[in-house]
């Protein structure tokens, strides 16, 4: 565990494993602890980053309003910080698949395969009006919530339940006290509100970066949780040809699907990168480290 300051904002980063780089960034209001599943999975073949975005986890309040490419830039930065600057495979969730695709587009000869798992899509988003109006209101929110003790009396059991509805079965695994630490805070509060406030900007750039910058030649895997409903999961099949990817449906899976599939999800990952190194051809022969 370690922080590094990128933007002037310490951010909380864990690195494990050895080889390839890999990097993990959970959705809106999620923290580093929530791949905890996936990570010995990964470790022995990958050199597996995660970390906190500005407001989660235990990474200092956001400087700036986030933005598609400066959440792209900031996964770049992050591994520059760590002295990681060869190629790696990106892994987002739900709103970070936005932040990978966009490292991606923006970073392609730092990108060896992306695999987005239940990505936010906004097939027509356009950015709404009054941005600097709609941070101020965020931060009003989150202020008056934060002064009537909203995250300490509501913050871990908002994230329990939250967990438990976006599981297929089962509770939130993660230690009681690492949620108090996390989700009692008004960081974390103000975090969460300022990404949920400007999801249909970072949704309208992406769209926009799409337009400006092509995906490199790098291998793309989307995934797809089944208790999405048919809808949802032909959605995330139509995304994966708009960006002439793998598609995957995991069944069964709800949203957070590396607490219901850790193993789904760390083979996406790993084949990703066997699809890169041997040119789609060969794949790398290796112990399977999946039940």
């Amino acid at each position: 565990m370690t922080f590094v300051r990128v933007g002037g904002v310490p951010h909380h980063v864990v690195v494990e494993g050895s080889g390839p780089v890999c990097v993990l960034s959970a959705g809106l209001a999620m923290s580093w602890f929530d791949w905890d599943q996936v990570v010995p999975l990964l470790a022995p073949y990958r050199t597996v980053v995660r970390f906190d975005r500005p407001g989660h986890g235990l990474s200092g309040p956001a400087a700036v309003p986030p933005s598609a490419a400066g959440e792209g830039h900031r996964i770049a930065d992050i591994l520059d910080a760590l002295g990681l600057d060869g190629p790696s495979t990106v892994v987002g969730h739900s709103i970070a698949g936005f932040h990978a695709e966009a490292f991606a587009r923006l970073h392609p000869a730092r990108t060896a395969a992306v695999v987005l798992l239940d990505s936010s899509i906004e097939e027509h988003a356009r950015v709404p009006a009054a941005p600097a109006v709609r941070t101020a209101v965020a931060h009003g929110v989150g202020s008056a919530l934060s002064a009537a003790g909203i995250p300490a009396a509501l913050g871990p059991l908002t994230r329990r339940a939250v967990v438990r509805l976006s599981r297929t079965g089962g509770g939130d695994p993660a230690p009681a006290a690492l949620v108090r630490r996390c989700y009692a805070t008004s960081r974390v509060l103000q975090g969460a509100l300022l990404e949920n406030t400007h999801y249909l900007a970072v949704a309208a750039e992406l769209l926009a970066l799409r337009e400006r910058h092509a995906l490199p030649g790098a291998p793309v895997t989307v995934l797809a949780a089944t208790a999405g409903g048919a809808r949802w999961v032909e959605r995330q099949r139509t995304l994966a040809r708009q960006l002439g990817a793998r598609f995957e449906a995991v069944d069964p899976a709800g949203h957070l699907m590396m607490l219901d599939r850790p193993d789904a999800v760390a083979r996406a990952v790993l084949d990703a990168g066997d699809a890169r190194d041997a040119g789609e051809v060969v794949r790398e022969e290796r112990p399977q480290p999946f039940a």
